[in-house]
Parts: C-alpha cells; structure tokens; sequence
C-alpha cells in the first residue's frame, strides 16, 4: 500500500497512535503534516520522520480553537498546496460513570472527542473538494460500538462513528472517502499512570481478547494506512474494529452457560 507523495495531516501525532500512523504514512511514501498540542512531541515525531529519509511539517496546534486549525490549515497548504488525506487520531477520557461526572468532564470528553474531529474535518473537507479527491480516516473506539463504561467517551465515539457514515453519504460525490477505526485496548502513554500502580494490567486485559493481548500504534496505524491508500478505493462510510477480536462475542459468557 504506497502513499506516494500524498499529504497527509495527522492530528495528535505526537505519541501513540498517532505517531505511529505519521512514521508509517512516512515510510508508505507520503509527506506528513505532524500535528500536535505539545511543538516540542510534533518535532519529535519530524526528527524520526526525517531519520528514516521521510519528510514531515511539525505543527503545534490545540485542536480545541478554530483560530488554531484555521492557521494549521493555512501552514499546511502554505507548505504543501493539498490535503490528501486527514486522520483525526486527538481524543481521551475524563468522566466515568453519568450521574458521577459533573457537567464540565461530560463537555470535555465531547469536545476532545467529537467536536475536534468536526472542527478539523470542517476545516479541511472544503480543500478536498476543490482537489476533487480526499480521503478521511476517524480514529473513534470500540467504546462507541458497545457499552464499555466511560459513557462521555463512549457517547462522543458513537457520534464520531455516526458523523463518519453522514459524511461519506454528503461527500462522496466529491470524490472523497469517510471511514472509521475502532481500537480496542492500545499499549499508549494513556495507560502509563495506571500501570505504574497495577502493573498486571495489560496481561489481565488481554484475557478478555480472543488474540491474547492488548493492541500496538501500529496495528492501528496498518489499517489507518489502508484506509488512506487506494487499496480501499471503493470503501467508504465504514467502521474497522480493530480490537483483536474483543467485539466478535463473549465465549467466556457462553462457557460458564454450559457449565451450568
């Protein structure tokens, strides 16, 4: 799957998955915009980038202002004159349970989530439509797919999913492409403060997904990679679980039925 001087905008780009899917998209043959909250994590991410003989453009820009994603938008075609693909990767939990949270951890888990994968996609679309050709790939959660608690989360998730499939019914007529991945459990700096105080975390995890483990970046960084390429020229308005087989059914449920 080749990117072959494609530009590619990656949002939250400095850790995790969005890192990962930057250096892959890198590798693939595309120019990365390395977008980031934190210029000192978007240059990080340039420096490995270019190590590799890649070219990427280090951008510092809090998603959550539209001042910030105009200008972002502004520097990438000052830069490179199109956007060809966009991966809306920013997102996190605060709340927990609805009748605990208070009003301010709801908003935030809906704006980290939700309104800064609109307002990037609002931002970036319209170029994608003079070039007659685009494709976006929204990185939601097996959160918004089933009830996995972190309700804020999981509900901001499922409108990422719902605004994937809209906008690839609005859209397509413009040549451009909507699709959605699912991550379950990834092995990410989210989780870091969690295993510093149960370590066993991820093994204990892992034995609820059908593959044995948690998930890698890069796992979802090679199916970012395909939704961006034209491998999946004819996909669009999809979601991809990719979650090492966690949404596929319950087989432990199904064996304590028959042992009883």
């Amino acid at each position: 799957m080749e990117l072959n001087d494609k530009i590619a905008l990656i949002t939250g780009s400095g850790s995790g998955i969005g890192r990962a899917t930057a250096i892959l998209f890198a590798l693939s043959g595309a120019k990365v915009i390395a977008v980031d909250k934190s210029i000192a994590a978007a240059r990080d991410t340039g420096e490995q980038i270019q190590n590799t003989g890649g070219t990427a453009l280090p951008l510092g820009t809090d998603i959550t202002s539209r001042s910030e994603v105009a200008e972002m938008l502004a520097e990438s075609l000052d830069a490179w004159g199109r956007v060809d693909i966009l991966v809306n990767n920013v997102g996190g939990a605060n709340g927990n349970d609805l009748l605990e949270m208070d009003e301010e951890q709801w908003d935030r888990d809906i704006e980290l989530n939700l309104n800064t994968t609109a307002r990037v996609t609002k931002a970036t679309v319209p170029q994608m439509i003079k070039q007659a050709n685009g494709s976006v790939v929204n990185i939601a959660s097996v959160n918004g797919l089933a009830g996995y608690d972190l309700m804020a989360y999981g509900a901001a998730k499922a409108g990422v999913i719902n605004l994937t499939q809209n906008m690839a019914l609005s859209y397509g007529c413009h040549g451009i492409r909507f699709n959605a991945i699912c991550p379950g459990t990834i092995n990410t700096a989210a989780w870091s403060e969690r295993l510093r105080t149960h370590p066993d975390t991820f093994s204990r995890l892992g034995e609820w997904y059908p593959l044995g483990r948690v998930g890698e970046p890069e796992d979802v960084a090679r199916a970012a990679l395909f939704f961006a390429s034209e491998a999946s020229s004819w996909i669009t308005g999809q979601s991809l679980a990719v979650d090492g087989g966690l949404t596929a059914g319950n087989l432990d449920m199904v064996q304590n039925l028959m042992r009883t």
